[in-house]
């Protein structure tokens, strides 16, 4: 998905709306886990995680919490941690955000399109700079959680022509920049889950075949943007089923609300698409962005679903590196890091 926009109660014009006036809190960013707004990786890998069964989910926990990543002088990883809303909510009640809720089920617009709920156990994103930083980075991760779980999705992802996705527009243009995007990200102070964020993580497959068949306006019609500049149509110009039009939402005060995301291209050249990685401080704005893609409530689809597949759906909460310090033990760490010095 190309551009992503989301609130509680929405309407579907972005152009007469204001953005959200954000009040910066310092310590945000200090104390997530800092993968969440670490830029400059070119390699990716995901890692989804069932229990096994009878597992301990706390000890699940415990061992990803203990994972390490490589340390360089020159370059390294960043690695965050995703756990199923509903173990968390088991595992530190007090902490966990309200209203935030497995992807249980599927989304069926009303044409019959379908977005999947794939919900899985625990999710580790590791960002790297270098293929081979990211892959034994990967299998140390899928080693040590092993007694707990099975590995239940692996994708192997990248980053293409820098900020492009592969039908070929610049992916992340309504982003907010570094400096908001902890305020639209992360759960704030003195609120359940403070400093933790809300993840959609899909993976959706392309048609690129189909899609590159259409003219270059046909494209940006779909889109919303132009192709090669990324600029948003007028108003009077945006097709009200493009993907632009369909993600990008305002609350019923006139309010833009913004998620944060951290796309990627994955597959080969036969078999390929992105990896939508979503956050946001609030769990609505996500799911709402899905049903207006699906056509709920006006029947209006995003004209991008027929190009693109949606092949999983799962929602993670992300503590924050605080909560997850708690579960700890390595004796030679009393806390824990996972940004590494690049």
């Amino acid at each position: 998905m190309i551009s992503s926009q989301r609130g509680n109660v929405f309407l579907s014009c972005r152009f007469s709306a204001k953005v959200d006036s954000m009040t910066h809190d310092n310590n945000l960013m200090e104390n997530s886990q800092a993968g969440l707004f670490a830029m400059g990786t070119s390699s990716h890998i995901y890692l989804e995680f069932a229990l096994v069964p009878n597992a301990n989910p706390a000890k699940l926990v415990k061992a990803a919490a203990n994972l390490e990543m490589p340390r360089s002088t020159v370059s390294g990883s960043n690695m965050v941690i995703g756990i199923r809303p509903s173990i968390w909510a088991l595992l530190a009640p007090n902490q966990t955000p309200p209203q935030t809720l497995d992807f249980s089920e599927p989304i069926i617009g009303p044409d019959g399109f379908t977005i999947p709920a794939t919900q899985r156990d625990l999710w580790i994103w590791i960002a790297s700079g270098s293929p081979g930083q990211a892959f034994d980075a990967a299998v140390a991760a899928i080693d040590a959680l092993a007694p707990h779980s099975v590995l239940a999705e692996e994708i192997v992802a990248w980053s293409y022509h820098e900020n492009r996705d592969l039908i070929g527009f610049i992916d992340g243009t309504a982003n907010p920049s570094l400096l908001e995007a902890p305020q639209v990200t992360l759960i704030p102070s003195g609120s359940p889950g403070a400093y933790g964020s809300i993840l959609l993580f899909q993976k959706w497959r392309h048609d690129l075949k189909s899609f590159k068949r259409l003219s270059v306006d046909a494209q940006e019609a779909v889109i919303g943007r132009t192709k090669q500049y990324s600029e948003e149509f007028e108003e009077e110009l945006l097709p009200p089923d493009s993907h632009v039009a369909r993600t990008t939402l305002v609350d019923g005060h006139g309010i833009e609300r913004p998620i944060f995301r951290r796309n990627t291209a994955y597959g080969s050249p036969t078999e390929n698409g992105t990896v939508f990685v979503g956050f946001s401080m609030e769990q609505s704005r996500l799911h709402t962005m899905l049903e207006r893609m699906s056509g709920i409530p006006d029947g209006t689809r995003d004209a991008l679903t027929f190009y693109s597949t949606p092949m999983s759906g799962s929602y993670y909460y992300i503590p924050s590196a605080d909560a997850l310090r708690k579960f700890v033990d390595r004796p030679d760490s009393p806390s824990i890091q996972w940004t590494v010095v690049e």
